[in-house]
This record gives structure tokens, C-alpha cells and sequence, in this order.
């Protein structure tokens, strides 16, 4: 088993250089109830992880759906209410999944009319319209429920490991006795500069901030601060492009 360098990479939510014209989507997202969970970075016992997934168990306990695993002689128990108190989630009332209608509407008007977004689940295409609209998307159960299908599924790889050892952290005393750690990657800036450089899957499409996601970063900023105008509210964001250009 291993950790995939490309899951659960940190966001690193501030402005450089290369983050130019991108400050209204850093702004949202760290008003964003998920700040936290995007960018919590705790340190990573590989071993720790490993003994996680090896020892783990799904379990329904008293009627509730539980993930059992032994860590140092410790019994660590998930739950989707550990999962949204450990990554201070107020989603408890929050969607689990939109009507397929819903989901194609807001797709469109997020310019979505390529056959390359037919590669997002519905679960997904509805956590990513919730936030572009500021509606609450179930993210403790989405983990939670992934998390019970890996263990159903077998598959060998080490799944969500930055949240893992934030759960691990809050039950385990002693962590620091596991020398072996994971360095978490981070590619913020590449991001950000990539986004920018149009290539060959770029549609030329500008895709405005939705007002939900302006209203929420103005708030979050204060009072004072004056609501942005149309000329700032547009980011260049690369559409999925099945043409050639």
C-alpha cells in the first residue's frame, strides 16, 4: 500500500504572484466552511496510517455506522459526527446529493457544456455546485461513506491521509514516538500559474464568480469593504475542451 501524492494535497488559501486575478476565489474559499479541511496540515505518521487501514473496521453500533481500527493498543472510533467535529464541518443539515436536473442546469451556467464533466460522479458535481452557490454540501458524510466503500472494496492504497491523522490526533496520545512521516506536497503556486498558461485542453471560455461566492468573500472581509464591480469579478478558469484548437 502507499499514499498517492495526488490526494489530499494541502491548500496553501494566500496571494502570490502567481495567484494574480485568482484573489476572489482564494477570498471565498477562506470564508468557506471548508477553510479548515482544505487547509489543515497535520504531521503524517506513515506508520500510524498504515496500522489505520490495516486494523479497520466497518461496524453498525447501536443502530450507528461506525469505522473501528486499533492504533497502539488504542481503539479509534469515526463516525460521520467525529468526522464534521474533527474538521470543524458545520454540514449536518447539508445536501447529500442534488436532483440530476438541478446538477445539468447549474453545470451550464458554469459553462459546462463539454462531454469531459460527464467524468464527475453526481455526488461530486453536487459538493462543487454547493459551493459555487453557497449551499451546504454533506462533506462529513461524503468522507465517511467513502471511507466505508474503501474497506468494502479492498483497494490498497492509503486514503485520506492528512484527514486520518487529524482523527488519529484527536484519540491517540503519543504520536510523536512514529518516526517515519509523510511530507504532504503541496503545488499551490504551480497551480495557480498552470491555471493561467492557456493549453491544448483550453476552451477560451471565461467563467464568472457566481454573486453567492462574491457575497460570501465581501462579508467575510467586512463591512467597510466595498462590494466588487463586475470589471473584478471574473476569473479565467480552464473549461474541460473536447475540441482541438
Amino acid at each position: 500500500m502507499s499514499i498517492a501524492e495526488t490526494h489530499n494535497l494541502v491548500a496553501f488559501l494566500e496571494k502570490h504572484e502567481e495567484s494574480s486575478r485568482f484573489e476572489k476565489i482564494i477570498d471565498f474559499l477562506n470564508a468557506s466552511y471548508v477553510q479548515y479541511a482544505l487547509t489543515v496540515n497535520p504531521t503524517i505518521y506513515t506508520t500510524c496510517i498504515e496500522k489505520f487501514w490495516a486494523s479497520t473496521k466497518a461496524k453498525i453500533i447501536n443502530g450507528e455506522r461506525q469505522i473501528q481500527a486499533l492504533i497502539d493498543k488504542k481503539k479509534v472510533i469515526i463516525t460521520e459526527t467525529s468526522i464534521r467535529s474533527d474538521l470543524k464541518l458545520d454540514d449536518a443539515e447539508g445536501i447529500d446529493c442534488l436532483p440530476t436536473a438541478s446538477i445539468f442546469a447549474e453545470l451550464e451556467r458554469m459553462g459546462a457544456k463539454t462531454t469531459a464533466w460527464n467524468e464527475f460522479s453526481s455526488t461530486m458535481a453536487s459538493s462543487i455546485i454547493c459551493l459555487a452557490t453557497n449551499q451546504t454540501f454533506n462533506f462529513s458524510k461524503y468522507i465517511f461513506d467513502n471511507m466505508v466503500k474503501h474497506l468494502e472494496g479492498g483497494v490498497k492504497f492509503l486514503m485520506y491521509p492528512r484527514f486520518v491523522q487529524v482523527f488519529l490526533d484527536k484519540q491517540v496520545e503519543g504520536m510523536t514516538r512514529h518516526k517515519e512521516v509523510y511530507v504532504t506536497p503541496s503545488h499551490t503556486k504551480k497551480v495557480f500559474a498552470n491555471m493561467k498558461r492557456p493549453g491544448k485542453g483550453f476552451s477560451r471560455r471565461v467563467t464568472p464568480l457566481f454573486p453567492t461566492m462574491m457575497i460570501q468573500a465581501s462579508e467575510d472581509m467586512g463591512e467597510d469593504s466595498a462590494a466588487p464591480s463586475d470589471s473584478h469579478s471574473t476569473a479565467i478558469i480552464s473549461q474541460p475542451s473536447s475540441s482541438k484548437p
